[in-house]
């Protein structure tokens, strides 16, 4: 069976899986719209969250970036685990006995303010569009590739099948389709991995295989990959070129906007029992691990088969890279995606891959007649291209692009969901129609959902940067803007709406407007820097996807001061906290 068709099957048979389940748990009201009747057991809970926050980012774009940063990846290792224990210890059990929807109702409440609920919602649909683009780009991705149509139509698919299961299973619906979806994406990241980890070391473990020996050789797995990579003029892997303050700053970022996120904050309201939450917590932590350690492994043998296979020999010999016409069957695919690019720049027919912006290196390459490198490889290609890359069955190739599919749209959903929500329940029930019905209710859910979707699918036919880097932007914003309000609330009686709003504001704007000038996120400013030379434009040496820490610590700064400047919070609003804070 060809991989077309094989492709067509497997995709197919989980988006029926996905429908299924939807259609068996649809949604008859509003609590199981949003908060899934909150009957959710923590450990499926649990695994529903792992999908959740697994999104195309982890399963198609992270070890991309391991890839190709080697050491300096291991940042958004950290960061995004490393907020799961923040937010069980920190928040998620305090919001669950809060007892509500929403993040946006916790901070309306907390600080006694419609203003302040308005601009948290703002807060969060900036934050979810932002964090969801990312995801509709890995949907066409995979659409584009292996099911061989236009990322336009393979969007529609991938907004189709997310229309059916949000829309009609609404947090119910999501929570069980997530289960199936992690098993899906689980299985299909690690079979192939394990199939490499085989063929490069003999170990079909690949956390083994990382630090063992080349099958057939003495030397350690990284030791090769460092050689092959510095033989081009590359960083060593095993290196890193990122500052201090930068690593710290980013790795701040994603924890604390992991605590901040409201897709993941509100699996949290979906349990029982407060205790269940901090249950839920660690099993989400348990089944994003069995992905995470897995990542480096895939990432970096990625690399060492994509630099084998395209630069067979070294720099000393003439001939030694490969000639464009006999790039092999993976090459000419990835290429009608536009995400692999060949640029012959010196004419010859041989595919020159090495870093020129090494200048030592540049000068001897250009000994052989060399201009420069011309190959350029997208790093979210890697995970889906190294099934081919590596010659595995076609049936893997196959389960890696579902698994794709249903990371990217696992998280669609969710942050969809939380979009409708804030529509439909904080803008639409909470100020502007309080007295509305709950049927009216639920069917607004429906419609600000449907509209999500749709701007959703615009954004990712228009992506602003790859998967990554964009939700590492989601995060950065989630980090200045909601966790500080939210911690706060919990913790600080003296936080009031004032101190809550300014520091919201400001930490959201400052943010979003330094990812804007460097990176050109949406608006693409004319004359920022962000197209050369940026790093020597930083703040303080702190790259774009790490500014939300700075973004944290004025919002707290904010937040503090102003609070102290004005009066005392309202007796409701202290109660509150002490009703959250303590045990009855």
């Amino acid at each position: 069976m060809e991989l077309r068709t094989l492709t067509y099957l497997v995709v197919g048979a989980s988006f029926a899986l996905y429908i299924g389940i939807a259609i068996w748990s649809r949604a008859t009201n509003t609590g199981d719209f949003y908060v899934a009747g909150k009957h959710v057991h923590p450990l499926a809970n649990g695994m529903a969250t792992a999908a959740d926050w697994m999104s195309a980012a982890s399963f198609i774009s992270m070890a991309g970036l391991i890839a190709f940063l080697g050491y300096d990846g291991s940042v958004y290792l950290m960061g995004w685990t490393g907020g799961y224990v923040l937010l069980a210890l920190l928040l998620a059990p305090y919001l669950r006995k809060f007892g509500k929807f929403t993040v946006p109702e916790f901070i309306g409440e907390r600080y006694d303010s419609r203003a302040a609920r308005i601009v948290a919602v703002i807060c969060l649909i900036v934050i979810s569009f932002t964090y969801v683009a990312g995801q509709m780009r890995g949907v066409g991705i995979v659409f584009s590739r292996f099911l061989e149509v236009p990322i336009g139509l393979g969007l529609l698919f991938g907004m189709g099948i997310v229309f059916v299961y949000a829309v009609l299973g609404g947090m119910k619906g999501v929570t069980y389709t997530q289960i199936a979806q992690y098993c899906v994406l689980i299985f299909a990241y690690t079979v192939p991995a394990v199939f490499i980890a085989l063929q490069i070391t003999g170990s079909p473990i690949p956390q083994i295989a990382f630090g063992s020996t080349i099958q057939g050789d003495s030397i350690y797995f990284l030791q090769k990959l460092d050689q092959v990579v510095t033989a081009l003029g590359f960083t060593a892997y095993t290196s890193g070129t990122k500052s201090t303050i930068d690593i710290f700053c980013i790795t701040t970022a994603l924890m604390i906007g992991t605590a901040g996120l409201p897709h993941v904050i509100v699996r949290f309201f979906t349990v029982p029992k407060v205790r269940d939450a901090r249950y839920s917590a660690g099993w989400a932590l348990f089944f994003i691990g069995l992905l995470y350690l897995t990542a480096p492994v895939v990432g970096s043998m990625a690399r060492l088969n994509l630099t084998e296979t395209i630069q067979i020999g070294t720099v000393g010999a003439e001939t030694g890279n490969l000639a464009y016409e006999d790039r092999p069957d993976w090459f000419r695919t990835w290429e009608a995606t536009g995400l692999l690019e060949f640029d012959d720049k010196n004419e010859d027919g041989r595919i020159q891959y090495y870093n020129d912006q090494n200048p030592e290196f540049a000068t001897r390459a250009q000994a052989f007649g060399w201009d420069g490198n011309e190959l350029r490889v997208d790093p979210d290609i890697m995970v889906l291209a190294n099934p081919e890359i590596a010659s595995l069955p076609q049936w893997v190739i196959a389960l890696v692009a579902a698994g794709g599919i249903a990371a990217a749209l696992s998280t669609a959903a969710g942050l969809l969901l939380v979009i409708s929500a804030a529509v439909s329940h904080d803008l639409l029930k909470g100020i502007l129609m309080p007295h509305i019905s709950e049927r009216r209710e639920l069917l607004a859910g429906r419609i600000s959902a449907g509209v999500a979707i749709v701007i959703a699918g615009l954004l990712g036919y228009y992506p602003p940067a790859f998967v990554a880097q964009v939700v590492a932007f989601a995060f950065g914003l989630a980090a200045a803007s909601l966790f500080p309000p939210i911690l706060l609330g919990i913790f600080y009686k003296r936080i009031n709406k004032e101190g809550a709003i300014a520091g919201m504001v400001v930490g959201l704007v400052f943010t979003y407007s330094y990812i804007e000038y460097f990176k050109g996120l949406f608006l693409r400013w004319a004359g920022s820097p962000w197209s050369e030379n940026v790093a020597e434009n930083w703040l303080m040496g702190i790259s774009p996807e790490g500014i939300g820490t700075i973004g944290v610590l004025l919002n707290f700064a904010v937040a503090i001061t102003v609070s102290h400047m004005t009066a005392e919070p309202s007796a409701k609003a202290q109660e509150l906290v002490e009703y959250i804070r303590y045990p009855r």
